[in-house]
């Protein structure tokens, strides 16, 4: 079936000499993977490989089959271009680190637009901030919402935070409960939205102990989840 989509690049992998493997998220059908021949190497081809950077946004035409096979694309264009998200060497690593994420994360097929549109919202402003240092903390916060497992809200006063059952409660119950500063971390970061976020102050300690926090959370509810191999890099650039 030909689609007519947006679609936010996730990854591209080299396969042999000039193929490309390219995971994308799409508006249409949720995750996508598409074979892309010759373009690494192909001067006058349709496809330029700066096309398929990490959280590239881009519209495209496909033949999409389904049943997790490898799709055709046959046409694709920047939808957004960015100002400095590829260019900019801290804002290069938080691209890095969030598209792992999103590898180790999203896996389904099928179409959900509010996720999509999340993710398009969210890498436009990051690529517009100046201060992004904390930005990840509140990207993973909110797409927890998207996934199926965010913290709930209803009872904020409460001094444990259980990562288990993603509930605030009144003393620990398991060995993942959490208090202390990572909760006052939490509640501060579920009343915000990225145009405050400045106003939430973190040094490097309470900003690691807080993500390490996160991580634990997304594996303890996404099966065969992974950490980030680019979470190093991200540590040393905000270290």
């Amino acid at each position: 079936m030909l689609i007519h989509t947006k679609a936010i690049v996730i990854s591209a992998l080299k396969y042999g000499e000039a193929d490309l493997i390219v995971k994308a998220y799409t508006l249409s059908d949720g995750l996508c993977t598409y074979m892309l021949k010759g373009v690494l190497k192909s001067k006058k081809g349709r496809f330029k490989a700066s096309m398929f950077q990490s959280l590239t946004q881009l519209e495209i035409v496909a033949n999409h089959r389904g049943g997790g096979k490898m799709e055709y694309l046959k046409e694709a264009k920047v939808s957004v271009s960015y100002i400095n998200l590829h260019t900019h060497p801290v804002k290069q690593a938080m691209t890095m680190f969030l598209a792992e994420m999103l590898r180790n994360t999203i896996h389904e097929e099928g179409s959900n637009e509010p996720l999509f549109r999340y993710l398009e919202y969210s890498f436009q402003v990051l690529d517009n901030l100046d201060k992004i240092a904390n930005f990840h903390l509140l990207f993973l916060l909110n797409l927890t919402r998207y996934l199926g497992f965010q913290p709930e809200t209803g009872i904020q006063d409460l001094p444990v935070f259980n990562l288990l059952d993603g509930v605030f409660q009144d003393f620990s119950s398991n060995d993942y409960c959490i208090e202390g500063k990572n909760v006052v971390l939490l509640k501060s970061l579920l009343g915000t939205d990225f145009d405050a976020l400045h106003n939430i102050k973190m040094n490097q300690t309470s900003r690691n102990d807080f993500l390490n926090m996160l991580l634990l959370y997304y594996e303890l509810h996404i099966e065969g989840f992974r950490k980030p191999k680019s979470l190093s890099v991200l540590n040393e650039i905000f270290g």
